[in-house]
């Protein structure tokens, strides 16, 4: 009986190959529509995830609460002059105005081990945009010039791919010495080797020590358009010595962060004269909290994107539903025939059934293949990554459209009396 029911319904589908055809393309763009959604949403995540980790999950960035940018960290207590207790010989003791700035003296205060014993290493951070820098003819505006320590190679995640970083002794010398980014490399030196070599930077000649790994663009931002150097060269070339734009501290392991954090609080309070009626003018970037805060959103908008395209599903079936009315119809005769020769009520149901199925599992399956196709090329700058739960997820919903639109017809076609389908024109 069941390869008899699922016979007829295949000659029922092959009778009419257009009508077919059109219902199952609803049902693919859905499908497809959903996995290719899913897979964007889920890549724009991951895409995210990693340009935070690259400044590292047991980072925080302390920025001027009136300016923003982007930085890394490292100190040594032999770069800020050792000793504990620096943080508190810098206090003030009488009333004076609120700091607005972050100093050198604030990244020494923070490298004090008695005040913060979570803190693993600091670094002043100060940035250029858009310096202009040649070697021998060739120009190039490096989108970010970075003075710093040391150890910010290490807090931000940035290995070096050729050469080495510059040391200790360069900061405390203030030799003009720099580490560059690929797209500077490459813009710059095309196939020579930068290592060695002397770029001028607004004038001034420094000697690249090492080209850093690619990174990518991240955004708007090419991440690898950046040079590298010491605290003081910069300050004395570019910047002077007025505020930092940054200090990045590290904690000294992940789970010690939210302590650092604290411990980073309470030392820039007291430095800055902070208290209950004064608002903070310095803010504090906590990546592990924002990458926790940024997967749960893009869940979220992985499922909005998901929930969206699974409308064109919804569609597909409505489709079905009136295709298969259209199909009950102009088959009244038939049906009307079958029963009067003594096919059974669920052998009529049966075949309307199976071939609403077979329309949406072979919908599915080309939407499934439609939507792994589709996520091979990037979309708006994202690569997609495909979620396996998500074909599933369509393909099952596909077939569950079927059953549940199709049954309606169905149904109706198995309700037929056979003398009133006899007599249908």
């Amino acid at each position: 009986m069941t390869l008899e029911v699922l016979r007829f319904a295949l000659r029922g589908l092959a009778a009419n190959k257009l009508r077919s055809g059109l219902t199952t393309l609803g049902i693919l763009i859905g499908v497809g529509a959903v996995i290719m959604l899913v897979a964007v949403g889920n890549g724009s995540s991951q895409q995210v995830q990693k340009n935070i980790e690259r400044l590292g999950t047991n980072t925080l960035t302390v920025m001027p609460s009136t300016a923003g940018g982007r930085g890394g960290g490292g100190g040594f207590a032999r770069l800020f002059g050792g000793g504990g207790g620096s943080g508190r010989a810098q206090q003030q003791t009488g009333p004076r105005a609120q700091a607005k700035t972050l100093t050198v003296e604030d990244a020494r205060a923070l490298a004090d081990s008695a005040n913060a014993p979570s803190v693993k290493t600091v670094s002043p951070v100060v940035t250029s945009s858009s310096v202009n820098s040649t070697y021998e003819g060739t120009a190039h505006a490096i989108q970010q010039f970075v003075g710093t320590y040391p150890a910010y190679f290490d807090a931000s995640n940035d290995p070096v791919a050729r050469g080495t970083y510059f040391t200790d002794d360069d900061v405390l010398n203030g030799r003009k010495v720099v580490v560059i980014g690929n797209t500077v490399a490459e813009d710059l030196f095309g196939t020579v080797d930068p290592v060695g070599k002397q770029i001028t930077v607004s004038g001034v000649n420094f000697t690249v020590v090492g080209v850093l790994k690619t990174k990518g663009s991240s955004g708007f931002q090419d991440a690898d358009d950046v040079a590298i150097a010491p605290l003081p060269a910069v300050q004395q070339s570019l910047t002077g010595y007025g505020a930092l734009n940054q200090i990045v501290v590290q904690a000294k392991t992940p789970k010690a962060v939210d302590t650092a954090q604290s411990e980073v609080t309470d030392i820039l309070n007291q430095r800055h004269d902070i208290t209950g009626s004064n608002t903070a003018d310095f803010q504090i970037l906590n990546q592990a909290s924002l990458q926790s805060a940024i997967s749960s959103s893009s869940r979220t908008f992985t499922v909005l994107l998901g929930a969206v395209a699974a409308i064109s599903l919804l569609v597909g079936g409505i489709g079905i539903t009136n295709i298969m009315l259209v199909t009950v119809t102009e088959r009244t005769r038939e049906i009307g025939i079958r029963k009067a020769i003594g096919a059974p009520r669920g052998a009529i149901l049966g075949q309307f059934l199976v071939e609403a199925t077979v329309l949406s599992l072979l919908g599915g399956l080309l939407g499934v293949a439609a939507g792994v196709i589709g996520s091979q090329f990037k979309v708006v700058g994202v690569q997609p990554v495909i979620v396996p739960s998500s074909i599933a997820l369509a393909l099952g919903v596909s077939v569950a459209i079927g059953l549940f639109f199709g049954s309606y017809p169905a149904n109706r076609a198995a309700k037929l009396r056979p003398i009133e389908a006899l007599r249908h024109e």
